[in-house]
């Protein structure tokens, strides 16, 4: 993993986070878990190129188009990655009630060889790392700020979980972004 403090400048992640949250088209998702429907605790989108679909928990994404933030963005991190990112998934945590289970990206239809890289916007939280069962390492926790940029790297998802705890103390509003390499031609794509 690489992790770039204040990868954007506050002035800078602050008009981010505002145009963000105006130009997506934001989603509460529900997964079944034991034959109940539960809403996802937090707010979601997928942007992505024509036929990059994705599935995770279930959940078909709607394919949205690039915002002009969001397609900014991505060029940028092409640059730096060496990546041509062709999908997005936008998380946005409401406050600290709003979290996220521990998984992998590690869905078929990913690039398994393309880095994650993951954008932090408005508050602070916590992004926890424990190894998946018969891996070894030590459980790691990376504060994350406003502007962070973490690039996770492979094989992060096929030795590591990570999630985002609840944080009852925060009640400011997160935007997670998560660029993601969706390969041509996979079942979730078409």
């Amino acid at each position: 993993m690489r992790h770039w403090p204040s990868w954007a400048e506050a002035r800078c992640a602050s008009h981010w986070f505002t145009a963000l949250q105006q130009e997506t088209a934001w989603k509460q998702e529900a997964i079944t878990l034991f034959g109940k429907r539960h809403p996802l605790p937090r707010l979601t989108c997928w942007m992505a190129d024509p036929g990059c679909g994705y599935r995770y928990s279930g959940l078909d994404n709607i394919v949205e188009p690039w915002s002009a933030t969001a397609s900014m963005l991505r060029d940028q991190l092409t640059e730096l990655s060496g990546w041509r990112f062709n999908s997005l998934l936008l998380n946005f945590y409401r406050n600290g009630r709003d979290a996220m289970g521990f998984h992998a990206d590690d869905e078929p239809e990913l690039e398994p060889q393309a880095p994650i890289a993951s954008l932090s916007l408005g508050a602070s939280r916590t992004l926890r790392f424990k190894p998946k069962r018969g891996h070894q390492g030590e459980p790691l926790n990376l504060e994350l700020a406003h502007g962070d940029l973490l690039l996770m790297d492979p094989p992060t998802q096929q030795h590591w979980l990570h999630g985002l705890p609840k944080r009852l103390r925060v009640s400011e509003p997160r935007l997670n972004l998560t660029f993601r390499v969706v390969r041509a031609g996979s079942a979730a794509a078409s």
